[in-house]
């Protein structure tokens, strides 16, 4: 009996921008490394602008780094305009701050068009084309119209939108044949599969049947898939001697204090106003927390250039000094307000210190921080407040569930997490460390590869490995 082998099967990683140099490895970096030196893979993206002084990876890296370089012009209407002027406050329900332009529209059809000639330049046949995010939803169908017929994955990892959101959108007709141009879509929680589907029922009346969509004679599965974090990494990060040391110096400055902790990109999506006056209600109410409570929130600068996110910084130093302002006596400043890039490491510090993580976006596709917090802190303590609208509050059930639009609520939640007993708060946090451990950011990738594929779903990227083999 005849043992067959796989044939040779490449990865191919599809993004806006690729990995950069020095930058740290993320999740998404974090999941897919490993895949693409077994199979010798590409990542394909734009690159920052920096084609001229471009470092490729190291030699043994075993993957390639394809970059796709784009003029000022097409970066400002493609990326700035249609992505994140359009798309971005699409999918995030936040229709007052939409923008429609057509010329925005053009150009993002442009350079999904120049993404696509790239990865028919480097794909062969028989590859596996992976491609992430809102950047890049008309490029699974271009591929399909100029002959490629290789397995082709879509994750959009942000929310996706209801059909009386999506419905504002002049091209989404287009939006939506694009992504069914995959074999599978693929999205964070249950509900953004179900609105997808309902936009393609209502715009494209096509079939829908138990999570798989016909169209144009092929059938696209849909799939929930919560990307996750290298847990095992974080959790000895947050039991290293390294961050042992940073928290012995950073509580020295909060000696008697309990901490608060919101970690965020500036972006008006993560509800950083509406926490800060959630947090100025506790003290109100709950005077006992003078001098006893630190709330440190810790803001990452993005979209500088951006009018709005301009305003949103303004508003929050704004809020920043009125509440430092009010109950401030010289000796206790209760916001500790930090609007930079924080190193990793100090950023696992931070995680293992905070008595209290405060993740309240209004809208967010899935939240990493919620994860990171969890995985870093120790488990006999440590308490996750959570927005009920982040797509990782479908599976952090130990998690305290906030609207957080509604202020009172959030004052109240924040008080429990502030006063809970211990037995509770450790049933809570080993709850959540379980499930981050059984699904893992391996987990992750190896279950959409297996989807991919058509084969069962594996628990590990180690396992979804034996099915790739590399080139000669």
């Amino acid at each position: 009996m005849s043992t067959s082998v796989a044939s040779p099967r490449r990865l191919l990683v599809v993004s806006n921008r690729l990995p950069q140099p020095g930058a740290g490895a993320g999740g998404l970096v974090t999941a897919l490394e490993p895949v693409l030196r077994a199979s010798r893979g590409l990542w394909l993206g734009w690159d920052g602008g920096h084609a001229q002084g471009w470092i490729p990876p190291p030699v043994d890296a075993g993957y390639e780094l394809i970059p796709v370089s784009l003029r000022e012009r097409e970066v400002e209407s493609y990326y700035h305009g249609f992505s994140n002027r359009t798309l971005w406050p699409l999918c995030h329900s936040f229709v007052d701050r939409l923008e429609i332009r057509h010329d925005f529209w053009l150009s993002y059809r442009r350079v999904n068009h120049r993404f696509a000639d790239h990865v028919l330049a480097a794909a062969g046949p028989g590859d596996l084309v992976w491609v992430h995010d809102y950047h890049l939803t008309l490029l699974p169908a271009i591929l399909r119209e100029r002959g490629f017929g290789g397995a082709v994955c879509f994750f959009l990892h942000i929310p996706f939108p209801p059909y009386e959101i999506l419905r504002l959108l002049p091209w989404r007709e287009a939006l939506l044949k694009g992504l069914l141009g995959a074999d599978v879509v693929a999205f964070h929680t249950r509900s953004y599969c179900a609105n997808f589907l309902e936009c393609v029922r209502q715009v494209l009346a096509c079939p829908v049947e138990d999570g798989e969509v016909r169209f144009q004679g092929r059938r696209v599965r849909v799939r929930a898939a919560p990307i996750s974090i290298d847990t095992a990494r974080f959790e000895g990060l947050g039991d290293s001697p390294a961050t042992a040391q940073r928290l012995r110096r950073l509580g020295a400055r909060l000696a008697g204090c309990q901490v608060m902790l919101g970690v965020d990109r500036l972006d008006y999506t993560k509800g950083i106003p509406e926490r800060l006056s959630a947090f100025e209600r506790l003290l109100e109410r709950y005077p006992q927390y003078h001098h006893r409570v630190v709330f440190i929130q810790i803001a990452v600068p993005s979209r500088t250039r951006v009018e709005q996110y301009r305003q949103l910084k303004r508003q929050i130093d704004e809020m920043v000094g009125r509440v430092n302002g009010r109950f401030c006596d010289g000796s206790w400043a209760p916001v500790r307000y930090i609007y930079r890039f924080v190193p990793h490491d100090d950023l696992v510090a931070y995680y293992a210190l905070a008595d209290v993580a405060v993740v309240t976006p209004l809208r967010d596709g899935l939240n990493l921080v919620a994860k990171e917090y969890a995985a870093c802190h120790p488990e006999e303590g440590g308490v996750l407040v959570l927005s009920e609208f982040a797509g990782a509050a479908e599976e952090l059930g130990g998690a305290l569930r906030v609207n957080p639009h509604d202020t009172d609520a959030v004052a109240e939640a924040l008080h429990l997490a502030l006063s809970m007993r211990a037995e509770e708060k450790q049933r809570r946090m080993a709850a959540m460390k379980r499930h981050l451990r059984q699904h893992d950011v391996s987990a992750w990738a190896a279950g959409l590869l297996a989807e991919l594929e058509g084969r069962p779903r594996r628990r590990s990227a180690e396992q979804a490995l034996e099915q790739l083999v590399p080139l000669s």
